[in-house]
């Protein structure tokens, strides 16, 4: 008999930089338990519930999409595992060590929507600490090329709604709460001036 490890069809990515890369906007304690323990979980629990199903063998961005519409319990556990499992390893490509200001086309998509950056910040952040209770803060590209700021809720991704993410920032407070415990705020400005990945920003918008 195959072991449940030959029949796992989605892998754990590796992270684009050390665990301790973040700090000391995000510690390596806190990327330990976030990646280590609760994307790691996501992942190994998809792998479990899409054995032997239809699901099985499809790529994570299809397994997301295709349970997004469905009714059922056992394929809500799909989509909460996959979407999980998803965002996580967008949001960590949304950091990056070097994190900066804007160039090229992603600062003139920018400017065009939002007016400059600082007033970006300013609705992103705003946007990102209000969301009540777990949850994501994303720059979207709107079907009409403007840029704009979503938020979802738990496991929801903009991909389930056929939308096309630029970058996310994760407020589950097991993404800030043991660097900064209930001071959301702090931890989203300090995400906005230096960990944005704005390279892989633009490489989403184009």
């Amino acid at each position: 008999m195959p072991s449940d490890q030959a029949k796992a069809t989605i892998a754990l990515p590796k992270l684009p930089y050390a665990e301790d890369a973040l700090a000391p906007v995000i510690s390596a304690n806190t990327i330990s338990f976030h990646y280590g323990k609760h994307h790691a979980t996501y992942v190994k629990t998809l792998n479990e519930l899409i054995a032997g199903t239809p699901y099985e063998g499809k790529s994570l961005e299809e397994i997301v999409v295709a349970s997004a519409a469905a009714k059922d319990a056992a394929a809500k556990k799909i989509f909460n595992n996959a979407a999980q499992a998803w965002n996580h390893d967008f949001y960590w490509h949304s950091m990056t060590p070097k994190g900066g200001a804007p160039t090229g086309k992603i600062k003139d998509a920018l400017e065009k929507s939002f007016g400059d950056l600082a007033a970006f910040k300013k609705a992103f952040g705003l946007a990102a600490v209000g969301q009540f209770g777990s949850g994501w803060a994303w720059l979207v590209k709107g079907k009409d090329g403007t840029l704009k700021i979503e938020t979802t809720s738990n496991a929801d991704t903009p991909i389930a709604h056929g939308g096309t993410p630029l970058l996310v920032a994760d407020v589950w407070e097991h993404a800030y709460y043991l660097d900064y415990q209930n001071r959301r705020p702090d931890h989203v400005t300090a995400w906005l001036d230096k960990l944005v990945n704005w390279s892989f920003a633009e490489k989403n918008l184009t």
